[in-house]
């Protein structure tokens, strides 16, 4: 039987189990060789071509590393790298020769040579990235002025990875007599273009026309905002590609790089069909025992191959393990869970939801078919004013009759202050607008009438009747007395954790139990994923942002609890007529 390529080697290795592997690399294997079996047809467009995969092999050959102990000897790829770099630079379009993947998401445990193989791509699309069709390498056709940026989450990480890449140039020989490297910057001696880096805090935001975007530590990215910004000036290009390869991190729920390695997990097990988008992650299972050192390799492929530098590797991870757990300190057991094993974790601080959320986002129902559950009720309107240049909100609960809690809530923000947030902190605030889960209001503070409006809707459109309006004294003298003219009970309720605790409790009590129903609102939904617990010294509880800025709001989720604890009181009154908040 006549050898395969490393590339499909190694994927039919890991595949039939000979190289241990966690469920998404086996995914990611499975995905070439199902590939591989439908290339070149019509619906699949695209074949591996062998002579460009080795192409990139051929490249790390010629680059050196920079420290360690392997210092300025050449790189040798591992069988784990042949696989990744094989895939995103040798499967092609079987008529031009582009290239198939413009995406390429890797996440891989610290350690595992990440700078390294990030250093040598940058320096391939300097000098030896082309088009040519496939097979045929003597039409290879380069691009001019090649544009390779380098995306980090800040200035300083900017400079450290394109300095290594700049070491890494300085070291080779062979890649050194194609570049001009001075102090600041890296260019072609003959094609020109220019190796950059940017981040938030780089002056210069300019996409320009970059061939490829180098993503590093895409975990730490806060906002897509440097992302975007450049990923919009690639298709300038003929050929461009967006490599990240990363750890895992904290923040599950908001993190940009949380969320596009969701998108990687949809697109390995089909839910999503973007032919486009290489993806492979190396972490421990779900059912591993991170104390088991057998699982280990998983996350860090390089233990699969021991030498002096992964048994380094290997006994610093083993000396962290033991003071992390032995310690018994969250902060450092999570760290090490991120970076040694590669599972994603929650914030340092106290996140309320953590591990609720999937259960929350299940309870939703249609909104057609929640209007029908609060019709006709009575219960408590919620409301939490905030300051008047931000989010402000309002809820509404009622108890069921078969003994779940309904809830539902609005929010409200000053269209200036929207726009802004989209901007900075990629909120779709607008978009929530256009589905009226949320008010833009005009000019640069909320006008409270809006919020008193939407209770008359809701009034008028459910026809429930508000048993109690509860809310934050803060800035709502003014619009309590307003409406306690109008009739309404209104009901002030204080902020510490001695009101707050119960129902606090009690609302994730309810989650967790499934004995809540709403109506899907994805900025409740986002206020519940930012809220962080604060507890006293007697176990009592309150909710709190995450942040001290204003980007990652709680309120829609403050005003539900503030009618829950009203709501609390009447539970177990007689139901003739449903109480609804």
């Amino acid at each position: 039987m006549a050898s395969q390529h490393p590339t499909t080697q190694y994927a039919t290795d890991v595949v039939y189990g000979n190289i241990i592997a966690c469920q998404w690399e086996i995914k990611a294997c499975k995905r070439h060789l199902r590939d591989l079996e439908r290339q070149g047809t019509d619906n699949f467009p695209f074949v591996f071509d062998e002579t460009r995969a080795n192409r990139i092999f051929d490249w790390f050959k010629l680059c050196r590393h920079v420290r360690g102990a392997f210092s300025g000897k050449p790189i040798e790829l591992d069988d784990w790298q042949k696989f990744d770099l094989g895939s995103i630079f040798g499967w092609v379009h079987k008529t031009s020769g582009k290239r198939r993947f413009k995406v390429g998401y890797i996440r891989v445990a610290r350690g595992n040579g990440k700078s390294t193989i990030m250093s040598g791509i940058a320096l391939y699309g300097m000098c030896g990235d082309a088009i040519y069709p496939p097979y045929h390498p003597e039409l290879a056709r380069y691009e001019i002025s090649p544009e390779i940026v380098c995306a980090a989450v800040d200035k300083e990480q900017a400079n450290i990875v394109w300095g290594d890449a700049r070491e890494m140039a300085l070291a080779s020989p062979d890649i050194l007599k194609r570049l001009k490297v001075a102090k600041t910057y890296i260019s072609h001696k003959t094609r020109c273009g220019a190796f950059k880096k940017m981040s938030k805090d780089v002056n210069n935001k300019d996409g320009g026309a970059p061939c490829m975007v180098i993503i590093d530590e895409l975990h730490k990215h806060r906002t897509s905002e440097v992302k975007d910004t450049l990923m919009s000036g690639m298709g300038k290009r003929e050929q461009c590609l967006a490599p990240s390869i990363t750890t895992a991190g904290t923040d599950a729920e908001n993190s940009i790089g949380k969320k596009e390695d969701d998108i990687a997990k949809k697109i390995l097990i089909d839910e999503i069909v973007d032919e486009t988008y290489f993806a492979v992650i190396r972490e421990i299972d779900d059912e591993d025992n991170p104390h088991d050192e057998s699982c280990w390799p998983k996350a860090n492929p390089i233990f699969r191959n021991m030498n002096a530098y992964s048994e380094e590797i290997f006994d610093t991870m083993k000396r962290e393990h033991n003071l992390a757990f032995g310690s018994g300190d969250p902060a450092k057991i999570r760290e090490w869970m991120i970076k040694r094993v590669d599972r994603w974790q929650t914030d340092a601080e106290n996140k309320y939801m953590s591990g609720c959320m999937d259960k929350w986002k299940a309870l939703a129902v249609p909104r057609d078919e929640f209007s029908k559950l609060i019709y006709n009720t009575e219960g408590f309107y919620g409301d939490d004013l905030s300051k008047t240049t931000d989010l402000t909100a309002d809820a509404y609960v009622t108890w069921l009759p078969d003994g779940r809690l309904a809830v539902t809530a609005h929010g409200f923000i000053p269209e200036e202050r929207a726009t802004q947030h989209e901007h900075s902190d990629r909120v779709p605030y607008k978009h929530w607008a256009k589905d009226n889960w949320c008010t833009l209001t005009s000019g640069a503070v909320v006008d409270y009438n809006f919020i008193e409006s939407h209770m008359h809707d809701m009034e008028f459109d459910h026809k429930i009747i508000i048993k109690e309006i509860c809310y934050d004294p803060y800035n709502a003298t003014q619009y309590a007395n307003n409406l306690t003219g109008q009739g309404y009970t209104c009901v002030e309720i204080r902020q510490g954790v001695q009101t707050l605790s119960e129902a606090t409790k009690k609302f994730r009590e309810l989650v967790l139990q499934g004995k809540i129903v709403h109506d899907g609102n994805p900025l409740l939904t986002w206020c519940l994923s930012n809220a962080v617990e604060v507890s006293d010294n007697n176990g009592n509880i309150k909710l709190s942002k995450k942040h001290k800025d204003d980007s990652q709001r709680i309120d829609l989720l403050a005003a539900v609890i503030n009618a829950l604890v009203r709501a609390l009181v009447f539970e177990e009154e007689p139901q003739g007529r449903v109480f609804f908040v």
